[in-house]
């Protein structure tokens, strides 16, 4: 019997539980079945109960006052104890069936899956062995980042290196495009949805204002001062290294929209093979829409 699940990551407050909880009202709207699954040990507000809640084993907070240790080492330690007790997850997963979307959601700490090898291995746990689930992970990424094209790329890069690290399909996700609706112009975000490098030299990275370089300088003040040109050499190097592997590309989602919402979960059911004769289909084009009116 096959599971299904997608596994919702990226950077703390791209909007990762309200992704979840608009797929969950998407496949109630269409009458799909879910099983909600909270693995960030911190969190408290949700707008659809979990089936499965971490805290229910280990809370970020209890490990934080016993241990006195801080937010990102007491997580550590929730998944490094998640890890030794994984009959947590895999005893309610064993009667979960085929009809069901399993959603997971994931704390922002990119520790997670960059510093030390707990995601990798959770994945190896839920994608072999018994379970021999096809998982997908979906990777969010503020959409308020393409107006700083720096931080933009460095977020790329991110997405990049979880696709790399966890070895499973991907979707990466450009969230809470309605906050840059006006700010952006829509054909400018075409090239952000397929990352263009170019993007770097047409426009400073950021507001900031970095010194010049000074040949005469002494090397001992300034080496702790990035300069513009070398912050540029920074993000050309970054830009060219996602450029040479070509395997980012993001789609566009606003969460309070059921046709953004749909057109993710057809991305998802391809990755994850939930219907094989399923084509993912395409959001509609408001720019097109525009343009041809």
């Amino acid at each position: 019997m096959s599971k299904f699940g997608v596994l919702a990551i990226g950077p703390a407050g791209a909007g990762k539980t309200t992704f979840c909880s608009s797929l969950i009202q998407h496949l109630k709207n269409n009458r799909r079945s879910c099983f909600y699954i909270n693995l960030d040990p911190a969190a408290d507000e949700f707008v659809y109960q979990p089936d499965l809640d971490i805290k229910d084993l280990i809370s970020l907070e209890d490990v934080m006052e016993e241990l006195h240790l801080g937010p990102n080492g007491g997580l550590i330690y929730c998944f490094e104890f998640l890890l030794e007790n994984l009959d947590f997850i895999t005893d309610e997963l064993e009667n979960v069936t085929e009809e069901y979307l399993i959603i997971i959601d994931m704390p922002g700490q990119i520790e997670l899956y960059t510093h030390v090898p707990i995601l990798p291995s959770l994945v190896r746990t839920l994608t072999r062995g018994s379970l021999n689930m096809n998982l997908c992970a979906a990777y969010l990424l503020e959409s308020t980042f393409v107006i700083d094209r720096a931080k933009f790329f460095a977020g790329t890069l991110s997405a990049m290196s979880a696709m790399l690290m966890l070895e499973v399909p991907h979707v990466n996700i450009l969230s809470k495009m309605d906050l840059v609706k006006g700010t952006v112009a829509k054909k400018d975000l075409k090239r952000f949805i397929d990352p263009d490098i170019s993007l770097l030299d047409e426009a400073p990275a950021n507001g900031l204002v970095y010194a010049e370089e000074d040949e005469d300088a002494d090397p001992r003040e300034s080496r702790n001062v990035m300069s513009g040109n070398s912050f540029q050499k920074l993000n050309r190097a970054v830009g060219q290294l996602i450029d040479d592997f070509s395997l980012v590309s993001f789609l566009k989602l606003d969460a309070q929209d059921e046709d953004s919402i749909g057109a993710i979960l057809s991305y998802i059911d391809d990755a994850i093979q939930y219907h094989e004769a399923q084509e993912p289909r395409e959001p509609v084009d408001e720019l097109q829409d525009e343009e041809m009116a």
